[in-house]
């Protein structure tokens, strides 16, 4: 019986960022460009249009790659991988004592 244990690690494209908050930020950058590109559109013209692809760009192509990157952001580190004779299954990491939170989180 071989046992094998992993942190999970995408497959595919990986949109998350290092941090939370950097991600966040990324977030606001994106659509807030998105929407001035718009909403400038009447008083500033065209060139508002210049905002777009600075939105998409932060945003890492569309919002819902931005969705997807929040979710493995906020998941980073918590879940972990376990296969055993071919069956893989997924479960909440352990963590040091020192990185668990003081309250405790239901499951």
């Amino acid at each position: 019986m071989k046992t094998t244990t992993t942190a999970t690690k995408p497959a595919g494209p990986d949109f998350a960022s290092s941090s939370l908050p950097r991600h966040l930020v990324r977030g606001l950058i994106g659509f807030g460009g998105a929407i001035a590109s718009v909403a400038l559109l009447p008083t500033v013209g065209p060139v508002s249009l210049l905002l777009l692809p600075v939105g998409a760009l932060a945003l890492r192509g569309c919002p819902m790659c931005w969705a997807i990157g929040l979710m493995q952001t906020i998941s980073r580190g918590r879940l972990e991988r376990t296969c055993e004779n071919g069956q893989c299954t997924l479960s909440v990491a352990d963590r040091a004592p020192e990185e668990r939170p003081a309250v405790p989180v239901p499951r």
